[in-house]
């Protein structure tokens, strides 16, 4: 089954700024592609998490008004986004808890 959601990026940075991208997790192996940057090009100013301030990346996976907010993991030598197995299991099952209650 080829299962890849929509999900939002931020990247934080430890003077308060954040770097925003969508991009689709693929929920059978963790792995984030097509990652698109909001106002932020790659190819002058380099990867968001080669910035010397850069601290972490979190997605967030939007359903109804409802959200689940995890941790991403980037490469720093491809640039390649994705989610730990562990953390694609918690995702699963939050997000299965949290989307099966239907809108408020």
């Amino acid at each position: 089954m080829d299962l890849k959601v929509p999900i939002n990026i931020v990247e934080e940075f430890s003077e308060d700024d954040e770097v925003h991208a969508t991009g689709l997790l693929d929920m059978a192996s963790g792995d984030i592609s097509r990652v698109d940057y909001e106002d932020y090009d790659v190819d002058t100013q380099g990867l968001p998490c080669d910035r010397e301030d850069y601290e972490f990346s979190v997605g967030i996976l939007r359903n109804r008004g409802k959200e689940v907010e995890f941790r991403v993991d980037v490469n720093k030598t491809t640039g390649q986004y994705s989610v730990s197995v562990n953390e694609l299991l918690e995702i699963k099952t939050r997000a299965a808890a949290l989307f099966a209650a239907g809108p408020n």
